[in-house]
């Protein structure tokens, strides 16, 4: 499967609440490393990821791709991520973030989908505590600073 088409199809998968075609876009042992919730591996896992965590929390997912590109090695693409937030502090809030996805590929599949997202203007606008959001923040910083790629910036 080409790129843009495995990319839509696990895109509109999430939106239909579909974790088994979900799941399909991915190799056997495949991961999904989401912004918010970590890293899931496996197909069970996947599903996992969509159907106790993604929609636990929120519904009416909207995902649009844009600018896709690959070299059948690694696909990227921007997104405008959005949904409507059922946790109980911010109950029917419709928030949104805009990211790029990182996709390893392998034989047509998914071996890793990561991404980076620019998510705390969504949690300030579902109304997340400074405080909360500076945490976050902070977090963030330290996974970038522990990455290997990141050894000659520091010093």
């Amino acid at each position: 499967m080409e790129f843009y088409e495995l990319i839509t199809k696990l895109t509109q998968s999430v939106c239909q609440g579909n974790s088994h075609a979900v799941a399909d876009c991915f190799c056997d042992d495949g991961i999904y490393d989401d912004v918010f919730y970590g890293e899931f591996k496996g197909r069970k896992n996947i599903e996992d990821l969509i159907d106790n965590y993604f929609y636990r929390d929120a519904t009416d997912f909207r995902w649009d791709i844009h600018d896709p590109v690959s070299n059948g090695v690694t696909g990227y693409c921007r997104y405008i991520f959005s949904y409507k937030s059922k946790i109980k502090a911010y109950p029917e809030t419709r928030t949104f973030f805009g990211g790029v996805a990182i996709v390893t590929l392998n034989k047509g599949l998914i071996s890793v989908y990561r991404e980076v997202a620019n998510t705390l203007p969504a949690l300030e606008r579902l109304g997340f505590s400074e405080t909360h959001l500076s945490k976050l923040a902070a977090k963030q910083g330290r996974e970038i600073e522990m990455r290997p790629e990141t050894k000659a910036h520091i010093n």
